[in-house]
């Protein structure tokens, strides 16, 4: 149903569109054309989830735990770190938030439309009432509209259901159009599927037929990535062993060392905070996130945020040809017809035994294309055709065999002075085009070698045929008398014409630098064969002669196609059906398969790859939502720039999460083992506040801005089944941990055998932790180095996270209010000589791991 709304009527668009001025003025009028969708969390929405978190539920029981005890001063520092755990929150939440708004925006439909007599590519959310839209297929279709010029075929599933596509004609060339009649009524959100035409927008955003619907159209939230669910099921494992164990503490420091209930309730929390690894889901979240927002700034737009995971995991790369590898910029290279052949390089004037092929080429071809290869088809008629009979400027067609799976080529039928004849041009691949012509078989191989020699170049070639038809054009309404076949026709071969492409300057190192990092590249195109080997040639991508086409996927079962495709890199004459079968062959083999695409036929191979990724400029915007990222500018050395971004944050995740594991195990042992061995507590949960407020900036800033490692993109890509919380990164963590923890522990009990005060003892202690969890980020930072070289080879991040922990640690040990309200107490002169003692033996202890796990196995970040 068409929108309607209770507006004035608009005043009839002009053929320049809209000013400019008067787009902004509607625009501020309106409103955005957006519709219904989700918001970005509020602060009370936030500040709700942060109150039901297990760590804020815990302060608020120490913190009345103390109140019951008496201990005013400690109550009331530790109940002020709930608002300082809201506000660390509250900006991590914001941080994410603005890459994700960032990315959405990138990320919105966009549209072409004519301001100021100009076509301009704009943002969906700024067309405007009474904006004329340029329309091609594959266009998602921004806001509801009236045709205006034009005829297309709309997919309108998304409104009705159906999914057989509607056709649209303008009002003027419908016949017996009825009150009410929709066939040149266009909706927001449906999707151009064929034609080409320019519609006049006459309601955007809430006043259109979708924007109706409302809720139930409204953004739903992305799906949790494989990463997040399994690190949400080891941090519930975790918690439910931090209760058991919290509980089990709190009953033995109960009934076994005599304390009293609430000091043993508080020696219990301290212990499940300190269990609890909370920074988990908040690095990955805050990384993906980010690590998206980041990748933006190469050029490469992510739509899915849970594809940055799968980045670092990518082993085929599976690219087209045309506007990926070259700088699709087509231009005519050469023409031939079976006597003669044609370069328009150095010629003055276009010989008259080309004429025609260059006229039914044109012909063949929509007069505004938006192909480029159609674009360069256009601009040669006219720059050689200038001046002559053979040019037919705005001459449309009565009728379209459009280019199609089964059949290779396009057929524009034309109306001639006799109405009971009717001419044909005909465009498409040689072989198809031959095959219309239904030459003889020497014709044909002649024509063969004219294609081979020209491709061999790494021109595509189009073959070209001219034809008529005797039969009167079907009455308005009447149906379609045209024959349901193009071989229904009688075909004359003009000739070939050959359209050059050059390579991308960027594609042989980008090309190199994928080999290096073990990811393979695949060429899936339709062109022929031997254009398919020239460019592979001239980029570097293979130098092997094998080639698999789509005529021979066709004849090969899965079990031999996969066999064949491990002996080769490039495939020609695809159709896209024969795409989604590689992807798919290519996953069962294992293979993390990224994929690029640009028309609506590839949108199903998109969707299979792992990684589908479409083209910005020349993609449609089926493809766009298809896929997981968009190149904005279409460039193959992108993606690899995406892989390579994919692999820092996947390598900065593992970091992170170690160090998480690694300074959690000696926060565990020191608020644990005291207890039980009845030594003086040395962890409370005012410690463990303190200490997370170290952690926390330490995993969701200084590990997410770390640079990628050194070699990153000379190692193979990690197995798709390796995770963060596998049991042999998670390892690695934990003996970290434990040999800190073992010499903090020890440093404790040579402290109490000497004598010292309890506040003393805590003192020293604490300090060698808070200087240790130092250790433990220089540590992770990277495996193949020594964890001081971690420290000194710094980011910014890193020496603000050092003046942190001075600051820290000179309010605490500085200040006698704090000192006393965390049990401290200053120890003698001789405690200076303790601290480094036990971080030097920590160091060591880090290092000696390090050393076995070099010549054990990996040291990858």
């Amino acid at each position: 149903m068409p929108a309607t709304d209770n507006r004035p009527p608009l005043a009839q668009p002009t053929p320049v569109g809209l000013s400019s001025d008067e787009a902004k003025r509607r625009l501020e009028t309106d409103g955005p054309n957006l519709l219904p969708g989700s918001t970005p969390k509020s602060t009370a929405a936030i500040v709700r989830e942060v109150v039901t978190e297990p760590m804020f539920l815990m302060l608020l029981a120490a913190g009345g735990i103390y109140l019951a005890l008496g201990d005013r001063g400690e109550a009331l520092f530790l109940l002020s770190f709930v608002f300082v755990v809201i506000g660390i929150t509250l900006a991590q939440e914001r941080k994410t938030q603005r890459a994700l708004e960032s990315l959405r925006d990138l990320s919105a439909p966009r549209a072409l439309v004519l301001r100021d007599g100009q076509a301009l590519r704009i943002a969906g959310r700024e067309v405007v009432r009474g904006d004329v839209l340029v329309l091609h297929e594959g266009d998602r279709i921004a806001a509801d509209a009236v045709l205006l010029s034009g005829e297309l075929e709309v997919d309108e599933s998304l409104l009705t259901g159906e999914a057989v596509p509607v056709a649209k004609l303008p009002p003027e060339a419908q016949a017996n159009a009825m009150p009410g009649d929709t066939r040149a009524a266009l909706y927001a959100s449906t999707v151009v599927t064929r034609g080409v035409a320019q519609a006049e927008v006459c309601a955007t955003g809430v006043h259109t037929a979708v924007g109706r619907i409302g809720a139930d159209l409204a953004a739903t939230t992305e799906p949790p990535s494989a990463l997040q669910k399994g690190s949400r099921r080891l941090v519930r494992r975790l918690g439910l062993g931090a209760l058991v164990l919290a509980v089990t503490q709190v009953l033995l420091g109960w009934w076994w060392n005599d304390k009293p209930l609430l000091e043993s309730l508080l020696s219990g929390i301290a212990l499940a905070m300190a269990i609890l690894p909370e920074e988990i889901p908040v690095i990955l979240t805050v990384f993906l996130a980010l690590g998206a927002w980041r990748i933006s700034l190469q050029q490469v737009l992510t739509r899915r945020v849970t594809a940055v995971e799968a980045l670092g995991a990518i082993t085929v790369l599976a690219v087209d040809k045309t506007g990926t590898l070259t700088v699709n910029r087509m231009a005519v290279a050469g023409l031939a017809t079976p006597e003669a052949v044609f370069s328009p390089d150095g010629a003055a004037h276009l010989p008259e035994a080309f004429h025609q092929l260059a006229e039914f080429a044109m012909l063949a071809t929509p007069g505004d294309p938006f192909d480029p290869m159609e674009k360069a088809i256009q601009h040669f008629g006219h720059q050689w055709l200038q001046g002559t009979e053979h040019v037919h400027d705005g001459r449309e067609p009565e009728f379209e065999y459009p280019l199609s799976g089964e059949m290779l080529a396009m057929t524009r039928v034309f109306s001639s002075a006799d109405p009971s004849q009717h001419l044909l041009a005909t465009k498409g691949a040689p072989e198809a085009v031959a095959d219309l012509c239904h030459l003889a078989p020497a014709q044909r191989d002649a024509i063969r070698l004219q294609v081979e020699a020209m491709a061999e170049r790494g021109w595509r070639v189009l073959g070209v045929a001219r034809g008529r038809w005797s039969g009167a054009a079907p009455a308005p309404g009447a149906g379609t008398p045209w024959p349901t076949r193009q071989h229904d026709f009688d075909f004359r071969f003009l000739g070939l014409v050959a359209l050059a492409d050059p390579p991308r300057p960027e594609v042989p190192p980008a090309l190199a630098e994928a080999r290096r990092a073990g990811v393979r590249v695949i060429m899936m195109t339709g062109d022929h064969p031997a254009t398919a080997r020239a460019i592979a040639r001239q980029v570097g991508l293979s130098e092997r002669p094998e080639l698999i086409t789509g005529a021979d996927m066709d004849t090969l079962d899965d079990r031999a196609l996969t066999r064949r495709l491990r002996q080769v890199d490039l495939c020609a004459r695809l159709k896209p059906q024969h795409k989604l079968r590689l992807v798919n062959l290519l996953r069962a083999e294992g293979e993390v398969v990224a994929m690029t695409g640009d028309g609506v036929n590839d949108a199903p191979a998109l969707k299979a790859a792992d990684v589908g990724i479409a083209m910005g400029e020349r993609g449609t915007d089926v493809a766009r939502e298809a896929a997981a990222l968009v190149l904005l500018d279409d460039s193959f050395a992108r993606i690899v720039s995406a892989i390579r971004q994919g692999r820092r944050i996947d390598g900065n995740i593992r970091k992170a999460t170690r160090f998480v594991f690694a300074v959690h195990v000696p926060i565990i042992a020191l608020a644990l083992v005291p207890p039980l061995l009845h030594w003086p507590v040395l962890l409370l949960p005012v410690h463990i506040v303190l200490l997370e407020l170290l952690i926390d900036p330490a995993c969701s800033i200084v590990f997410e801005a770390e640079p990628e490692d050194r070699n990153i993109m000379e190692r193979p890509p990690r197995p798709v089944t390796d995770s963060p919380f596998a049991a042999a990164p998670l390892l690695n963590a934990v003996l970290q941990g434990t040999g800190l923890a073992a010499v903090l522990l020890a440093g404790q009990a040579l402290l109490v055998a000497q004598g010292w005060d309890a506040g003393e003892v805590r003192a020293v202690v604490f300090t060698a932790l808070v200087l240790g969890v130092m250790l433990l980020i220089g540590a992770n930072r990277d495996l193949s180095r020594p964890a001081w070289k971690g420290l000194t080879a710094s980011t910014p991040w890193l020496w603000r996270m050092a003046v942190g922990v001075g600051v820290l640690l000179t309010a605490v040990l500085g200040a006698p209010w704090l000192r006393g309200l965390m049990g401290l107490a200053l120890p003698p002169v001789q405690g200076l000589w303790v601290v480094p003692g036990l971080l030097a033996l920590g160091l060591a202890w880090l290092e000696m791991l390090r050393r076995l796990g070099q010549n054990g196995g990996s040291t990858r970040g």
